[in-house]
């Protein structure tokens, strides 16, 4: 109470002075992120229930809403997961997240494309990776991709988020089609990858959402694992968006023709293949001021760069 009063009565740039000492970096970094499309807008949500089969914690496993939303929960027995039915060659994947709260530290929730189960040797994946923190409100997303089984070069990048994500639910979107591969928070393009010859997930992956103790790498690098004592740790997903080109069942793996896939080509439209100006303004400006760690510039990581680093 006294402190509080106190603040109360200090003149401004000693209340700034005390932010930055006590809660510092986070308010630093709260900020109103740029205009842009949303493209969250454009696609239709998906029932939870429908889309998507349980693959391990069954009991950390709450739908809701009659089955349009889904609560899954780490705990000292295990953690949760979800798989989607269908395989896509291609599409705009999209969940609307919040966070466990509190003390998060080894925490992973995740929501990516993976083809692991189908080529365990040359896999290809697309990640979102939202790790928890040794502080309260700083969760970190990392992005990665591999392609052809290329789980040796890790190409990670991890940005701060502009918000608390526990606070409410945010989108966390995934965008892959034959022209590039993007990443966005609350439809924010926060990185994208361009198809190349060198370097691109080509085969159809399955849709994954899970939550895990990722204690040995997640936060520091293992420094600070999952405290148990805070436990359960619930993150609730809500609003799933998928679209795109369905792997048909009987079919064979298809290389690049799409004879094999069917479903909507929304996400090969043209709000989905190119960043307009604006688009790339915003990604600019979320690079520029959010993200801390990119494999491109770890030169201590490669003594050659991967190639679409240049």
């Amino acid at each position: 109470m006294g402190f509080s009063r106190g603040i109360m009565e200090l003149p401004l740039l000693s209340f700034i002075f005390l932010c930055m000492l006590f809660v510092a970096p986070s308010c630093s970094r709260y900020y109103t992120p740029p205009s842009v499309p949303r493209l969250t807008d454009l696609v239709p949500r998906v029932s939870t229930d429908q889309c998507f089969a349980k693959i391990f914690g069954a009991s950390n496993i709450q739908l809701r809403n009659n089955g349009s939303s889904v609560d899954l929960t780490l705990d000292k027995v295990s953690g949760a997961g979800l798989v989607s039915r269908n395989k896509y060659h291609y599409g705009f994947f999209s969940a609307s997240i919040k966070l466990p709260s509190g003390l998060t530290s080894g925490v992973v929730v995740a929501f990516y494309l993976s083809n692991a189960d189908v080529y365990p040797h040359s896999h290809d994946e697309i990640d979102i990776e939202l790790l928890g923190h040794d502080k309260r409100k700083d969760w970190v997303i990392q992005t990665n991709i591999y392609a052809n089984g290329s789980v040796k070069t890790g190409r990670e990048e991890k940005f701060y988020l502009w918000f608390d994500p526990s606070l409410k639910y945010h989108d966390y979107t995934i965008i892959w089609n034959n022209y590039h591969t993007v990443f966005l928070v609350d439809n924010v393009p926060v990185r994208e990858l361009r198809n190349s010859e060198v370097f691109y997930p080509s085969k159809p992956m399955s849709v994954f959402v899970t939550i895990w103790d990722g204690s040995e790498w997640a936060t520091h690098g293992g420094k600070y694992p999952v405290d148990y004592k805070h436990a359960p740790y619930t993150a609730s997903f809500e609003e799933m968006e998928i679209n795109g080109g369905i792997l048909t069942p009987k079919a064979t793996v298809p290389s690049s023709s799409k004879a094999n896939v069917s479903g909507p080509d929304t996400a090969e439209g043209p709000e989905f293949i190119k960043l307009s100006q604006q688009q790339v303004d915003a990604m600019d400006w979320a690079r520029r001021k959010l993200m801390f760690y990119s494999y491109c510039k770890d030169t201590s990581r490669y003594k050659v760069l991967p190639p679409e680093c240049k």
